[in-house]
């Protein structure tokens, strides 16, 4: 068994991991480049959204690797992703590829309904083998956070961009290829130092909140990397949704220790109080949340088409009148331009930071964590 999987965003790590971890063969999806976008738009249904052309354009290049199962999620609800698995391994099948394909659905917050999935995908390991597997992949995915979370806060207020560009993207290769929780652990040591000895500038720096759909958040292919984007123009931004909390509030149901998604529903109530299928009635929670914790804007992102996310924008209008926050949404799709995103948001940066200096605020340069 040759296996492959959607690439997410730095999520890919991690389920390597768990992969290796259960002795199975993986090919991993290569990087996402234009080829894959061509070859997912190509091959998909025109008004299906990005990240399911993305995975066909994932799929395909894998199987051409060599590839000969491709493990994807499941799910329900409103969000067409609940139909993903199925409409990618069609398109696939009617283009030739011979490949199985293992769907793990959503447990419900049943772990062990979880784990039961994940360790049928092996039938060789035992128990304590898949135990340590998982434990392992979960070991590198709070890694690749840590890391994610501070280039969030250091990119925009270091003097040396590249710099800090640079140690990130080692630290993130470095952990991809450790074998121990030990050898992460230093790594994680020597990035974090290498980023706190980086000169800071001083400047003033915008604080942004990034919510939306989850794929198009956790992927810079899928939101021509806004992130480091917004840190080169001196914005910190803070997301609203990372792999292992999604994690612990939709599949394990808060186990893995605090949870803000009850208060996140709350913060929506007032704005929208039912469920609307994806991330829509967390988008709005968040936005509120944000305004409420004195972020300077909020940035709305998906691919184009998604439900959720309309419904979730027509309600931004209202909250970023009562809680006096402003906002922008930014839908992407093969057409998009990268030009374009970048004059949108560098607008928007200069409207924050004007309106920054009429409110005479400041946010004073400090040493993270």
């Amino acid at each position: 068994m040759k296996v492959t999987f959607p690439a997410m965003g730095n999520t890919r790590i991690a389920i390597k991991a768990l992969l290796e971890g259960l002795r199975l063969e993986v090919i991993p999806p290569p990087p996402i480049t234009k080829k894959t976008i061509e070859l997912g738009v190509k091959y998909s249904p025109e008004f299906a959204c990005m990240p399911l052309k993305i995975n066909v354009g994932n799929f395909i290049e894998a199987i051409e690797k060599g590839a000969d199962t491709i493990v994807m999620a499941g799910g329900w609800g409103p969000c067409r992703f609940g139909y993903y698995a199925q409409v990618e391994r069609e398109i696939l099948k009617d283009l030739g590829y011979d490949f199985k394909m293992v769907i793990l659905e959503a447990p419900d917050f049943k772990l062990s309904e979880l784990f039961t999935q994940i360790r049928d995908l092996a039938e060789n390991v035992s128990f304590l083998e898949a135990l340590k597997a998982v434990k392992f992949a979960w070991d590198k995915l709070k890694a690749v956070e840590v890391m994610e979370k501070d280039l969030e806060y250091y990119l925009p207020r270091v003097k040396e961009k590249d710099k800090a560009e640079s140690i990130y993207d080692y630290a993130l290769e470095s952990i991809d290829k450790a074998y121990s929780k030990k050898k992460i652990d230093n790594i994680l040591a020597e990035a974090r130092n290498a980023f706190c000895n980086l000169d800071f500038h001083g400047e003033n720096i915008l604080k942004i909140g990034l919510l939306g759909e989850i794929y198009t958040i956790l992927e810079p292919a899928a939101n021509y990397d806004i992130v480091r984007h917004l840190g080169r123009l001196n914005a910190e931004v803070c997301r609203a949704v990372y792999t292992s909390s999604w994690i612990n509030d939709h599949l394990l149901g808060g186990i893995l220790g605090k949870s803000n998604h009850k208060h996140i529903v709350q913060c929506a109530h007032a704005y929208l109080g039912s469920w609307v299928g994806g991330h829509g009635q967390e988008t709005v929670g968040c936005a509120v949340d944000f305004a409420r914790r004195g972020y300077d804007g909020i940035i709305q992102i998906g691919p184009l088409t998604c439900m959720p996310e309309i419904v979730a924008q027509s309600v931004l209008n209202r909250v970023k009148g009562e809680e006096n926050i402003p906002c922008i949404t930014l839908y992407f799709d093969e057409h998009a331009g990268t030009a374009g995103i970048s004059t949108r948001l560098e607008a928007f940066v200069d409207m924050l930071g004007r309106k920054k200096e009429r409110e005479g605020t400041k946010v004073p340069v400090e040493i993270f964590g």
